[in-house]
């Protein structure tokens, strides 16, 4: 560890580094890579690393209760997804009239439902949608949920300022502060319930993308990056591990 924050050392670097997943089945941290089509996975017991390639842009992986695999979040829609070996079966498109959207991001809420974000493939229009993070207006959004896991009363909860970057891939740690990636802004920040920002722990590349808690104890905090635009830097697309001094939340999986 240098520090805060170390690299974890690969083969290759991500062209755009998302949706970091724990899976405590497999002991492995699970990533993609979007725009070069790839699966990632880190093996927490011996730290190797395997890849996988999808025949179109992957957003995100989330892990299945009651059945292997995962579901996937495709640039075609949503898909149930197995490795060893690799069998991608399609599920529904949720915009078939946005053909130039992709799915962007995903969690599974305490009830097993996906909540995910899509927006255009180019980013060059406001025609995504359920984004919790706004990274081109620079929001967080806040949501309030009712008994029955309906939301209500979307409310502006943080407004990055111009230095930050923009707000990225987020988590939860156990004492309630929300990590936030800033993509362009290198690091990860901790804000408090109420917005405030606590603290951030910089990285040496600039576009930073993601972050979620790993580990038996949810104790490690990896973060992924992006390489694409930023090549000229040593770490663009690296996987970072960082010290974040507190423990992280379990991810919730699909109930299906």
């Amino acid at each position: 560890m240098c520090a805060l924050w170390r690299v974890v050392a690969r083969e290759r670097r991500d062209l755009l580094g998302e949706g970091p997943l724990w899976s405590s089945r497999e002991n492995a941290l699970f990533w993609v890579d979007i725009l070069a089509h790839k699966v990632n996975r880190l093996s927490l017991a011996d730290e190797t690393v395997a890849s996988w390639t999808v025949p179109e842009m992957i957003g995100w992986l989330i892990e299945r209760e009651h059945a292997p695999g995962f579901i996937a979040g495709m640039q075609s829609g949503f898909a149930e997804l197995t490795l060893d070996p690799l069998r991608i079966v399609a599920l529904v498109d949720p915009e078939p009239e946005r053909p130039q959207n992709r799915l962007n991001d995903a969690k599974a809420d305490r009830y097993g439902r996906i909540w995910a974000g899509s927006m255009p493939v180019a980013a060059d229009e406001p025609v995504g949608v359920l984004y919790h993070t706004d990274s081109a207006r620079g929001v967080i959004f806040r949501f309030r949920m009712d008994a029955q896991g309906a939301l209500h009363e979307r409310r502006t909860f943080i407004e990055f300022e111009t230095s930050w970057g923009k707000p990225d891939g987020m988590t939860l740690d156990r004492e309630g502060g929300l990590w936030v990636a800033h993509y362009g802004g290198a690091r990860v920040s901790r804000f408090h319930d109420d917005g405030r920002l606590d603290r951030s722990i910089a990285l040496p590349a600039s576009q930073i993308t993601s972050c979620t808690f790993a580990g038996a104890e949810l104790e490690r905090m990896f973060v992924t990056s992006a390489a694409d635009g930023a090549g000229h830097e040593a770490h663009a697309g690296a996987l970072f591990e960082v010290d974040a001094g507190v423990r992280g939340w379990a991810p919730h999986r699909f109930a299906g």
